[in-house]
């Protein structure tokens, strides 16, 4: 079955694509660096709120605590997905200089040829360290560049963008770089992967990046085809409850020291607000939201915390994100939702005990009313 023409729940012109973390199960990395058994789940469920009204632990409610092994668990996700809506899911990719981690889940996906539901990847390029545990500079695999290294991971990923399931633009493998500032020539990376890709048999590569740092309005000089939102951006953020520049006085008098004092709080309709006033880029940039944010989960300190989402919130947001972006072909299309299940970070359609399916259903009634304009 070809699923490029198979439509989601939606009646949408457009493809709305939620990123998917495949870390719910274990693998022996994990099992050396935070304790045999460990999973995503570990973090999620040692969650505690720090304040009064912080929603935590966010635990899950229709799929449970699952375990990515399982092809039944990804077949349920992925048809969870098709009734609201969802074309697709964006894998995060990860890989350092050769060596594969978290990889087990698509691989199986690719192999089985199930969930019949279309998919690329975002290969997430970050040093691992000891971030969770507030420890920056101990890094546990470094990620490093080369132009060998680029040639052996485009071979590698021939194979899935051969998949009919595979997402695409015209044709082209759509793939994705979470940091394309981290390479040291990002530009001369690209050109490796689109000339290794035409001498596979492959044909042209449709190259993503995360919006990070804005462009002046041309992205042949990284050699991308478009750029992505990518939500919580940091730009949008509006002032904190707490802002750093008090820390010290509160230190130096002991008058107040809030419970979220080691946080970084802010209210999700305000950071919706500044989201939805942004200028019309110059670029080609595929338009993001996200359903909430808060890892504090995975930080003990320092952890990054919306309060106030809500589904009508999300919903409006989504609606207007729907209602203003006008695909840049008919095939350019995307609305990128981070994201399907990032439980430890706290932004994830899939159901919790607190909100249900509310969220899912949010995403669909915006899909299904916004309607985009027309090629």
């Amino acid at each position: 079955m070809n699923l490029e023409n198979k439509a989601p729940a939606s009646d949408s012109s457009l493809r709305a694509l939620a990123i998917y973390l495949p870390q719910f199960h274990p693998i022996p990395e994990n099992d050396a660096w935070w304790g045999k058994g460990f999973t995503e789940w570990t973090n999620v469920t040692k969650a505690r709120p720090r304040f009064p009204g912080h929603y935590q632990p966010q635990l899950p409610a229709d799929l449970g605590f699952y375990d990515l092994r399982l092809a039944e668990t990804r077949e349920q996700q992925a048809s969870m997905a098709r009734e609201y809506g969802i074309h697709g899911f964006v894998y995060y990719h990860y890989w350092f200089n050769g060596r594969r981690i978290l990889e087990r889940p698509f691989e199986e996906v690719l192999k089985s040829g199930q969930p019949d539901f279309p998919f690329c990847l975002c290969w997430a390029n970050e040093n691992w360290s000891r971030r969770w545990d507030g420890q920056e500079l101990d890094v546990l695999l470094r990620q490093t560049y080369s132009e060998d290294d680029d040639l052996n991971h485009i071979r590698y990923l021939a194979p899935m963008f051969a998949d009919p399931r595979y997402i695409r633009v015209d044709g082209k493998p759509v793939f994705i770089v979470y940091r394309m500032d981290l390479f040291p020539n990002i530009k001369r990376t690209t050109d490796i992967w689109r000339n290794e890709a035409h001498r596979l048999g492959i044909g042209d590569l449709y190259l993503i990046q995360v919006d990070r740092v804005g462009h002046d309005g041309d992205l042949t000089a990284t050699g991308f085809d478009a750029a992505m939102e990518f939500h919580p951006d940091y730009h949008h953020l509006p002032m904190r409850y707490v802002g750093k520049y008090k820390d010290r006085f509160f230190n130096k008098t002991g008058l107040y020291k809030p419970p979220y004092y080691k946080d970084n709080i802010y209210e999700y309709e305000k950071y919706i607000q500044n989201a939805m006033s942004k200028a019309q880029s110059k670029y080609k940039l595929f338009p993001g939201v996200t359903p909430d944010w808060d890892n504090s989960a995975r930080r003990k300190q320092d952890a990054t915390i919306f309060l106030g989402s809500t589904p009508e919130l999300y919903e409006n947001w989504l609606r207007d994100v729907v209602k203003k972006f006008k695909p840049y072909s008919k095939e350019e299309n995307f609305i990128f939702i981070n994201a399907w299940n990032e439980w430890a970070e706290g932004n994830h359609l899939e159901p919790c005990q607190k909100w249900g399916r509310q969220y899912l259903e949010a995403t669909l009634n915006a899909l299904n009313n916004g309607k985009s304009q027309d090629i």
